[in-house]
């Protein structure tokens, strides 16, 4: 088994993913545009071959050079679990005919607009929703669909560049923020619990299914500093008030034509209990969520996902174990961090329930919050009983501190 897997280094992650197709036996050939001599060794002793080139991102450039670059050499997959890069490795198998989803399957799961007009198309309730590329075309929007708005990129991933608008105040502060966004969904905001539907399917059936919960929900989280995000695995997948979100997820699959391969989805639970659609990406969850599913049944994904995807078999043990919590802590000022409060007597008190504990360490310079939701490090805890593994979580939230200066 030959793959072509689109930037095996970045995200850090994917370096896993390219370890999981060796491991299953596959012959990486690695495209992406760090110099060869910037990677690891220990990704590169998962690497046949790689391929340099200028930009990543830069599609027609990207498709050109990696079918130069193969001509005369046999390869039977072409693969990406990065969201900017699906689209690119869907018209990479176009061009040699090799399996996998299509183009015009993966542009359902990256224009948000489609997406959510293939999943009504199949009678699952999604928001209303418009696409818009001009000021004049999101007033018109809101005008039609009412407040509250949320606004966000019609190929975005995660919350960058996504804002809930609740009336003409917040229209006008937001506006001037989405110039450089070119295409925008304006869509009903919905008010309600937020979870994902992650799975990992062999041609659009599920072989391993996780759900987890946002605490709060992500805009929120993306929009105050001083929200610590909380993100759980649910152990119990049986408990009435997830069936319907489940049987949505089943459908979403379906109505978009999963192939094999990671999908994430995020779904909203309102109060009456009806359930409504996010969006859904096939690849990966991002923010460790593929650390917490392994953490929730310990079994590793990564290489579960390179079965699935060259040999289309899923090996792994799926019984749940526990409940995984992630907590993302952003440090308190600006510069580098100075020192940390709270972490030494919560470890004293329940450290035999964390499974990684990865803050930035005293003297590091913290992150940008609004750029990167793993901000200044995480605490990863599991526990097997929901209310304990949320209450610790909440208690790392607000109980553990770092501070910056200088």
């Amino acid at each position: 088994m030959k793959v072509v897997f689109l930037a095996p280094n970045y995200p850090p992650e994917m370096q896993q993913y390219t370890r999981g197709l060796a491991e299953v036996g596959a012959t990486v050939y690695g495209v992406g545009d760090a110099p060869v001599g910037s990677l690891p060794g220990s990704l590169k002793q998962h690497l046949s071959d790689y391929l340099q080139v200028p930009r990543i991102l830069d599609e027609e450039d990207v498709v050109a050079r990696v079918h130069a670059w193969l001509r005369g050499r046999e390869v039977d997959r072409v693969l990406a679990n990065w969201e900017v890069l699906v689209l690119t490795a869907a018209k990479l198998r176009e061009r040699f005919g090799l399996p996998g989803m299509s183009v015009d399957t993966v542009e359902g799961f990256r224009d948000k607009k489609l997406m959510k007009e293939r999943v009504a198309a199949a009678g699952l309730r999604t928001p209303q929703a418009e696409r818009v590329r001009t000021e004049r075309e999101v007033r018109a929007a809101v005008e039609r669909i009412g407040y509250p708005i949320c606004l966000k990129p019609i190929a975005g991933a995660g919350s960058a560049d996504t804002y809930r608008l609740d009336g003409p105040d917040d229209l006008e502060r937001v506006l001037p923020k989405m110039r450089h966004v070119p295409e925008a969904s304006c869509e009903e905001f919905i008010v309600a619990e937020e979870f994902t539907f992650d799975t990992v399917c062999i041609e659009g059936r599920p072989a391993y299914t996780n759900i987890t919960q946002y605490l709060p929900p992500p805009l929120i989280a993306r929009s105050e500093q001083w929200v610590s995000p909380v993100i759980i695995t649910v152990k119990d997948m049986t408990q009435p008030k997830l069936a319907a979100g489940i049987e949505l997820g089943h459908g979403v699959l379906k109505a978009l034509n999963m192939g094999s391969g990671f999908t994430h989805m995020e779904w909203f639970r309102k109060a009456d209990g009806e359930v409504v659609f996010g969006e859904i990406g096939c690849r990966p969850g991002g923010a460790h969520i593929v650390d917490q599913m392994n953490y929730t049944s310990d079994i590793d994904l990564f290489r579960e996902w390179a079965r699935v995807v060259c040999h289309g078999r899923f090996e792994a043990p799926t019984t749940r174990k526990y409940n995984a919590a992630i907590i993302f802590k952003r440090a308190k000022g600006e510069g580098r961090i100075t020192r940390v409060e709270g972490l030494t007597e919560f470890m004293r008190r329940y450290g035999e329930h964390v499974v990684e504990q990865k803050l930035l360490p005293v003297g590091a310079h913290r992150r940008d919050w609004k750029q990167t939701l793993l901000s200044d490090g995480h605490i990863l805890l599991r526990h097997p009983d929901w209310d304990t593994a949320k209450r610790l979580a909440e208690i790392v939230a607000t109980d553990v501190h770092l501070y910056a200066g200088g």
